[in-house]
C-alpha cells in the first residue's frame, strides 16, 4: 500500500508516519503545505526520511490560498455565527486539495491525516477527498489506532526511536496560517477564563498599541482589494501588509463560543488583523455600490457560504455555484475605502465609487431636486393596506 501523509513533523504526525509502515506495511510519501504559517521548514525533509517516508513533499500553497480562498471569502462575506472568520476552516481544502493531487500523481491507494475524532477538520479534509478523490482510500488513525493519550504517543515515539522534542504540554492549542491564528483547548476549555496575554502572536494588546490613530485607504476592483495606501501588491502580499497594520494597532481578536459541526460546542479564541480590516472595508464598499435587493440577498447567501466553509463544503457544487452569484455581485464593487485604525478598532470614515448608488440629491435633508415628499403619503397607504386590513378584521372579531 501506498499512502500520501499530511505531514507537519510533530508528535502526531511523526507518530502515524510510523504507524502506518506498522499496520499496513505501508510506503508512506509525506507532504507539507506552506499556508502561511511561518514556520521553520529546515530539516523537515531529513526528519520525514528517518522516520521512514519514502521521499517528502513541501508545497508553497501561499498565493493561491490568498487569491483563491482568502479572497472567495472576503467577497462572500463569509462569517460563521456572527464572529468567527473561518480562518482554520478555510485552509483545509487547499492543503487536502494539494495532497489528493500528489496521491493521483504518485498513484498512491490512500491519504492519511492527523485530524481527530471530535473536531471539524476530519469533516474538511475528507469531504475534499471525496470529492476530488474519491477512489482513494481515508486513513485517519486518531479514530483507528489503540492510543489513548499524549503519553502513549511519547512511549511509542521511545520504544520505534521517533525523535520527537518531548516537552511540558502546551496549556491549549495552536494552528496558524497567512489568514489568523486560532487557539483552543487546555485552559481555554473554561470559557469563564480569560487568555492570558501572553498567548497571544499575531496583535498587539490594545494598551500597547499607539495611542494615535492610522489611517489607510485600499482599492478595490471587482470586489478584491488590489492596493494599500497606494501600493499595488498580490493578494498574498497584500494581506501581509494588512496584517502588520492589524498587528499594531491590536485589530482582529475574537473570543467565541462556536456551534462544531459534529455537535460540540467548542470555545476559540482567534487573531485575523489582516482579514479584519479587508472585510469592514469591502462590506463599505458593497453598501454603496449594490443595490438594496442584491444587497440584502446578498447577505443571506453570505450566511450559508459561511457555514458550507465551516462544515467542510467547499468543493461542494452548490458553493461552488454560489461564486457565480457572488462574482456577478462583485461587478459594481470597485472603489475606495478608507479606514481608521485605533485599540482595536478598524472603523471605516469614507468609502467613494464611480459606480456608487449614493445620491447627495436624494439622500439630503434639504430641498432635493429629485424627490417630492408628498410622494411618500401614497406609498405608505399601499404599503401598509394589508396591516390596516389585518387590523380591522382583528378589531370586528374581537367585538
Amino acid at each position: 500500500m501506498k499512502v500520501v501523509l499530511a505531514y507537519s513533523g510533530g508528535l502526531d504526525t511523526s507518530i502515524i508516519l510510523k504507524w502506518l509502515q506498522d499496520k499496513f506495511n505501508a510506503e508512506v510519501i509525506a507532504y507539507c503545505a506552506d499556508v502561511g504559517q511561518e514556520e521553520e521548514l529546515d530539516g523537515l525533509e531529513e526528519k520525514a526520511l528517518k522516520t521512514g517516508a519514502k521521499k517528502l513533499y513541501i508545497e508553497d500553497l501561499k498565493d493561491e490560498f490568498a487569491k483563491d480562498y482568502i479572497y472567495k471569502a472576503i467577497k462572500a462575506g463569509a462569517i460563521y455565527e456572527d464572529r468567527y472568520l473561518l480562518g482554520t476552516s478555510i485552509a483545509r481544502p487547499i492543503i487536502a486539495k494539494k495532497q489528493a493531487e500528489i496521491a493521483i500523481k504518485e498513484n498512491a491507494d490512500a491519504v492519511a491525516h492527523g485530524a481527530t475524532g471530535k473536531g471539524n477538520d476530519q469533516v474538511r479534509f475528507e469531504l475534499t477527498f471525496k470529492a476530488l478523490a474519491p477512489h482513494l482510500q481515508i486513513i485517519a488513525p486518531w479514530r483507528d489506532w489503540e492510543f489513548d493519550s499524549r503519553e502513549s504517543l511519547i512511549d511509542y515515539a521511545k520504544e520505534k526511536g521517533i525523535h520527537v522534542p518531548v516537552s511540558k504540554e502546551k496549556p491549549y492549542s495552536m494552528d496558524r496560517n497567512l489568514m489568523h491564528i486560532s487557539y483552543e483547548g487546555g485552559i481555554l476549555e473554561d470559557p469563564y477564563r480569560e487568555p492570558e496575554e501572553n498567548m497571544f502572536l499575531l496583535t498587539n494588546s490594545i494598551d500597547k498599541a499607539p495611542n494615535q490613530p492610522e489611517y489607510v485607504e485600499i482599492v478595490f476592483e471587482k470586489g478584491e482589494a488590489v492596493s494599500l495606501n497606494g501600493e499595488k501588491l498580490s493578494p498574498y502580499l497584500l494581506i501581509k501588509k494588512a496584517n502588520e497594520l492589524g498587528k499594531k494597532h491590536g485589530i482582529g481578536r475574537v473570543d467565541i463560543v462556536e456551534n462544531r459541526l459534529v455537535g460540540i460546542k467548542s470555545r476559540g479564541v482567534y487573531e485575523t488583523p489582516g482579514v479584519t480590516i479587508l472585510m469592514n472595508a469591502h462590506q463599505a464598499l458593497e453598501t454603496i455600490t449594490l443595490e438594496k435587493e442584491t444587497y440584502h440577498y446578498k447577505q443571506s447567501v453570505a450566511l450559508k457560504y459561511a457555514e458550507m466553509i465551516y462544515n467542510g463544503q467547499w468543493f461542494h457544487p452548490l458553493r461552488i455555484a454560489l461564486d457565480q452569484f457572488i462574482d456577478s455581485t462583485q461587478e459594481m464593487v470597485n472603489g475606495v475605502v478608507r479606514i481608521k485604525l485605533y485599540k482595536g478598532h478598524a472603523a471605516v470614515v469614507g468609502r467613494k465609487s464611480d459606480n456608487s448608488l449614493y445620491n447627495p440629491q436624494l439622500a439630503t435633508f434639504e430641498k432635493g431636486a429629485d424627490y417630492s415628499q408628498k410622494d411618500a403619503e401614497g406609498f405608505i397607504n399601499l404599503y401598509g393596506l394589508p396591516l390596516k386590513e389585518y387590523a380591522m378584521v382583528r378589531t370586528k372579531f374581537k367585538k
